[in-house]
């Protein structure tokens, strides 16, 4: 018994190493092994499959970038705000727009909106230049070629690429160009919002000033009557209602972006309550009227009139002061690097693809040779074989060739 033993022990000891302990374990030796035997193959392999893609590479079109980079439009605060409030009335009417937290994403949606997409489109004429059926797939092209960032420093770049350099820089500076017309129709500032709000105010206010001035002539009356008393009292009474509106207008702004309990709000409520009680005591105080009746209603012509021009002056003074603050902001954009046709192409990197396609290759191949040692060693025993054969069966059903 103790012969038997001993003459195990002996045989497991000559065994070689890797066919020691598990039959499946595969020790180191056997791995340098296998690679040894396919050392041709996993370094001829990944050479040639590199010199192969790297000749390839010389009949690929070569892109290039052109890059340029501007300062966007600046939030400024209002010069004007002392100004603004010893004029009262509208002083608080357009000073609710809020600072956008991030200028610049605003400017990089510009950028991509379908407005300068199509304008470049038909500019640049690239349904034709890529071969799209329609603007959606030029667009979906631009926005491939073309990419637009923002850093940290407050700039913005605009890289595009295309195989004619002089053709991505035009396309680069042009998309600074049409981001420019965009903002020229639209309100993007503090003072560009401020000045287009009281535009378009003083234009109404203009109209019902001409109308109300062309009722008042109707009236009849004559010069000398627009100098007696009256005429001066309900001058004030109009000038007090214009205040009154004006003060309304400023609570209504007030209140998208102030509680009723903030002391500004507050302070504006007691003004706008103290105007009230000037416009009624005034009022009271306006002489009798039944001696104008006669002629034409005068009276009620003169105050609407009066109230009419009191708030066109007022509007016509916010709007010049608009006008200032939008003019100190300069330039709507500041160009740092205008685009200029690159002298080297950006892609296709030749030595990059070389690289890459041998390390693929290899790494395939690799896989590859220690599969088939795999299934080499596994058709030497009986049991692994008949597991191959049930395998290749079922492939061949999967694949509908049984």
């Amino acid at each position: 018994m103790t012969n038997s033993v001993n003459d195990n022990q002996s045989a497991e000891s000559n065994m070689p190493m890797g066919m020691q302990g598990d039959d499946d374990e595969i020790s180191l030796l056997d791995l340098l092994q296998t690679i040894v035997d396919n050392l041709r193959l996993l370094v001829l392999g990944p050479l040639a499959a590199g010199f192969t893609a790297l000749g390839i590479s010389f009949f690929i079109l070569p892109t290039y970038t052109a890059k340029t980079q501007f300062l966007p439009p600046q939030q400024q605060q209002s010069a004007a705000a002392s100004m603004l409030a010893s004029l009262g009335s509208l002083g608080g009417l357009a000073g609710t727009v809020g600072g956008i937290k991030n200028p610049a994403d605003q400017f990089l949606a510009y950028m991509k909106s379908v407005t300068i997409q199509d304008a470049l489109i038909e500019r640049f004429k690239l349904l034709e230049r890529y071969e799209a059926k329609t603007k959606v797939e030029a667009r979906l092209e631009l926005t491939k070629n073309v990419r637009a960032t923002s850093g940290k420093d407050g700039l913005i770049s605009v890289e595009v690429d295309d195989s004619d350099p002089n053709f991505a820089a035009e396309l680069a500076n042009a998309h600074v160009e049409e981001l420019g017309k965009l903002l020229g129709k639209l309100a993007t500032t503090e003072a560009q919002q401020r000045r287009l709000f009281f535009e378009k105010q003083l234009t109404q206010s203009k109209e019902k000033l001409i109308k109300s001035e062309i009722e008042l002539r109707y009236t009849g009356v004559s010069g000398s009557v627009l100098k007696s008393n009256p005429a001066s009292a309900v001058a004030a009474v109009a000038g007090l209602q214009a205040g009154l509106t004006a003060q309304e207008v400023k609570l209504g702004a007030m209140r998208g972006y102030l509680a009723e309990t903030a002391p500004e709000f507050k302070q504006a409520l007691s003004e706008l309550v103290n105007l009230k009680a000037q416009l009624a005591k005034q009022e009271k105080d306006t002489p009798a009227i039944s001696n104008m009746v006669a002629q034409g209603d005068y009276i009620s012509k003169y105050r609407e009139f009066k109230y009419n021009e009191t708030l066109f002056e007022l509007l016509a003074k916010q709007f010049e002061i608009a006008k200032v603050d939008e003019a100190r902001e300069g330039a709507v954009i500041q160009i740092l690097d205008s685009a200029q046709p690159p002298e080297r192409k950006s892609k296709p990197k030749k030595a990059m693809i070389a690289i890459i396609t041998s390390l693929a290759v290899f790494f395939t191949l690799f896989l590859f040779v220690f599969i088939r040692r795999a299934i080499n060693n596994g058709a030497q025993d009986k049991e692994t074989s008949q597991k191959l054969h049930h395998l290749k069966i079922s492939l061949r059903k999967a694949l509908g060739k049984a």
